[in-house]
């Protein structure tokens, strides 16, 4: 990653803004850290899909910002946080935390960065094959589907299987779960709850 500094002015920033338009494979991202003449701009470059470094700044309801490496600050939405349906990012995240993110998006018009977590927590692949047929294992249940027809349990933060409706299992509660079937075409895993 390149650092660049120079003062801000209003042609400056109109030579980093059609340098950001006109550069395909990088993105320039600027961030201001005083005020009127003697302003600085900084100047990051990142690639969308590239892996960085960060610490958790904020969590709102709706997602965690996260400090990158040069001081930029992203925001990885709720939904990228898991694949596992979560009611808050705290289920995943603590302020202060160092995390590995991708860099999803990056809007040329303000330099607004979208981040993504879930994404660094391995393929379906990978974590699925940490499971086999028959196998019995800890779950937690995320969510029923509606008209109760199954419940998905998280196995690991990136993996969910769906078991049977039961009457009584609520969001959070930690349940034992048997493997009944990985179906590796469709990326399902079915589940006995025990």
């Amino acid at each position: 990653m390149e650092i660049f500094k120079q003062k801000r002015s209003r042609k400056n920033n109109k030579k980093w803004l059609d340098a950001l338009k006109n550069n395909k494979n990088k993105y320039i991202i600027y961030q201001t850290k005083e005020k009127g003449d003697n302003a600085k701009m900084h100047t990051f470059q990142y690639k969308q899909g590239e892996k960085v470094k960060g610490v958790v700044k904020n969590i709102k309801p709706y997602g965690a910002f996260i400090k990158l490496d040069g001081g930029t600050v992203g925001l990885a939405h709720i939904e990228d946080l898991s694949i596992a349906r979560i009611k808050t990012p705290y289920e995943r995240l603590q302020i202060g935390q160092k995390v590995d993110v991708i860099v999803k998006n990056v809007e040329e018009d303000t330099g607004r960065i979208t981040l993504s977590y879930k994404e660094t927590l391995g393929t379906w692949e990978e974590n699925a094959s940490k499971f086999e047929k028959g196998m019995k294992t800890k779950g937690i249940v995320r969510q029923t589907e509606k008209n109760k027809n199954g419940i998905f349990i998280e196995l690991t933060p990136n993996l969910v299987g769906m078991a049977e409706y039961e009457e009584g299992l609520e969001y959070g509660k930690t349940v034992d779960v048997l493997i009944k079937k990985i179906d590796k075409e469709k990326k399902k895993v079915k589940l006995l709850i025990v």
